[in-house]
């Protein structure tokens, strides 16, 4: 009788359709000491006590790399005592020339809405966050869709963006809005 020798080519597509999906480990954008991987763009921050303090300005503190499929995590709160206004942006590919910020797309950290996706009725966050402590979003854009948890909780998932690269940014709006503060900003990139 015969070995079976299809056996080695069976578990190497058994591991391969297990890895599908799978992600790497994350990479650190912020580590907490400096911005190398971000460009400051139309703003002032800086680091203060492991954290990115947006400072001042209307601007961009932007990732020098553009990214497709990813699960990117951060946290954040406002020193702002009121009417608090910044955002993440994600999947743009440039900032138009003369204004501050890209047209799309941008998790919203504006008063009352913190959580929501803007310009997208699906994109509304039903979870509860206190602006003035740190909060936690889970952003995981995988080709058209995006979806979000805020600590820990699912809050939105909307199909049917633009799927491509592009780069992320945290929102400085200062003269609206007030300071932020980020910390723990990762970025996992998913397998197609």
């Amino acid at each position: 009788m015969r070995a079976i020798s299809w056996a080695p080519a069976l578990c190497a597509a058994v591991m391969g359709l297990a890895s599908i999906g799978q992600s790497a480990e994350p990479t650190v954008l912020f580590d907490g000491k400096s911005l190398d991987q971000f460009d400051v763009i139309g703003c002032e921050a800086v680091v203060q006590d492991g954290s990115i303090l947006i400072k001042a300005g209307n601007g961009l503190v932007q990732t020098k790399k553009q990214y497709s499929d990813y699960v990117l995590e951060c946290e954040w709160k406002t020193l702002h005592a009121d009417n608090w206004d910044s955002g993440i942006y994600f999947l743009y590919k440039e900032k138009p020339a003369g204004a501050p910020w890209p047209k799309q797309y941008q998790v919203n950290l504006r008063k009352g809405m913190e959580g929501d996706l803007v310009g997208s009725d699906k994109g509304k966050n039903p979870v509860k966050v206190d602006a003035h402590e740190w909060n936690k979003f889970e952003l995981t854009i995988r080709g058209g869709t995006a979806s979000l948890k805020v600590n820990g909780k699912p809050a939105w998932k909307v199909e049917g963006l633009e799927a491509g690269k592009g780069f992320i940014a945290l929102q400085a709006e200062v003269p609206g809005g007030g300071q932020f503060l980020f910390r723990n900003v990762k970025i996992t990139e998913l397998a197609p």
